[in-house]
C-alpha cells in the first residue's frame, strides 16, 4: 500500500482510538482518583509495550535516551495526569474539543523552538482557533455553573506538551522504529508511575467492585488508547509532517462527541459554534 494511502488509514484508526479515550477516562474516574487513573494508564501501557518490544531496547543508541525521556515526559506522562484531573470538572466531549488545539500549538512550538516556517494564513488560523477556544470555555462556564471551567487550562497545557513531543520526535527520533520509541518512552515512565500509584492509596481500595470496574476501563485505555496508539502515532509522524500527524485532532472530537451523547453529555449551541471555529482555525493552521 502506498505511503499516501497508509497515512490516512493510520489517521482514521488513531481518531477512533483516541476519540474513545475520553469516555474511558471518565469511566475510570468513577472509582479511581485522577492520579490513579493517570499512573495506571502508564503502567498498563508500559507492561504491554515491554512484553512486545523489550528486544528493541538494546538497539536504542545511548545518546538518544535523553530525547526519549523528554518525549515520555511531554508526550504521555504530564498529559495523562492533566486530562484525568481536568475531567473531574469538565465533560469528556469538551476535553476532546480543546485537545484539537494541538496542531495550532505544534505550529507555534515548531516556529519558536524548531525553526518551522509559517505563512500568514497559518497565523490567522492560530488566532481563530483561540477565539473559538475562548467562546467554548466562557459559554460552558456560564451554562454549566456546576463545572469549574478553569480546569480547561489543564487541557490547554496538555496540548502544548503534545505539540512539543511531536516536534521533538520529528527532529531527534525519526531514525528509530515506532516500537523502539514507544517501548523506550514507557520504560522511562514505569517506575515513577508505580511510585505515584502506590503512594495514592490504591492498594487500600482495590477490593471494591467499583474500583475494579474502573481499573478494567483504564486497562483498555492504557493498552489500546496509549500503547498501541503511540506506536501508530510515531509511525505517522515519521511518514508525514508534524502538523499532519496532529491533525488527527480534527476527527477525535467527532468520535468523542458521539460517546458523550450516549453518556448524556450535550453541548450548548454556542459551544458547538465555538468547536466549529476551533476546527476551522486548526484547518487554516495545517495548510501548507
Amino acid at each position: 500500500m502506498k505511503a499516501q494511502q497508509l497515512k490516512w488509514i493510520y489517521l482514521i484508526i488513531l481518531a477512533l482510538i483516541w476519540g474513545s479515550s475520553f469516555i474511558l477516562i471518565k469511566r475510570g474516574l468513577v472509582g479511581l482518583e485522577p492520579m490513579q487513573v493517570g499512573s495506571l494508564r502508564i503502567v498498563f501501557a508500559a507492561i504491554f509495550l515491554l512484553i512486545i518490544g523489550f528486544r528493541n531496547l538494546p538497539k536504542i543508541p545511548l545518546h538518544q535516551w535523553k530525547y526519549l525521556a523528554l518525549t515520555a515526559l511531554f508526550g504521555t506522562f504530564i498529559p495523562a495526569f492533566l486530562f484525568s484531573i481536568a475531567q473531574t470538572q469538565i465533560d469528556s466531549s469538551v476535553s476532546s474539543i480543546l485537545n484539537s488545539l494541538t496542531p495550532l500549538n505544534t505550529l507555534i512550538i515548531g516556529t519558536l523552538l524548531f525553526g518551522l516556517q509559517f505563512k500568514r494564513i497559518q497565523i490567522i488560523g492560530v488566532f481563530i482557533g483561540f477565539l473559538g477556544t475562548s467562546l467554548l470555555i466562557l459559554n460552558g462556564a456560564i451554562h454549566h455553573p456546576n463545572q469549574n471551567y478553569y480546569y480547561a487550562i489543564l487541557v490547554l497545557i496538555a496540548t502544548i506538551c503534545y505539540a512539543t513531543n511531536v516536534n521533538l520526535i520529528k527532529r531527534y527520533l525519526s531514525d528509530l522504529s515506532p516500537l523502539s520509541i514507544s517501548t523506550g518512552n514507557f520504560t522511562v515512565m514505569l517506575v515513577p508511575a508505580i511510585v505515584i500509584l502506590f503512594s495514592s492509596g490504591f492498594m487500600d481500595t482495590i477490593h471494591h467492585v467499583e474500583v475494579q470496574k474502573s481499573v478494567f476501563f483504564v486497562m483498555i485505555l492504557g493498552i489500546v488508547g496509549t500503547g498501541i496508539a503511540n506506536i501508530i502515532f510515531f509511525r505517522l509522524i515519521q511518514m508525514a509532517t508534524p502538523v499532519f500527524a496532529t491533525s488527527v485532532t480534527y476527527l477525535i472530537p467527532i468520535v468523542a462527541f458521539f460517546w458523550g451523547m450516549l453518556d448524556n453529555e450535550f453541548l450548548t449551541f454556542v459551544q458547538l459554534i465555538g468547536a466549529l471555529i476551533i476546527l476551522f482555525g486548526v484547518y487554516l493552521t495545517s495548510k501548507k
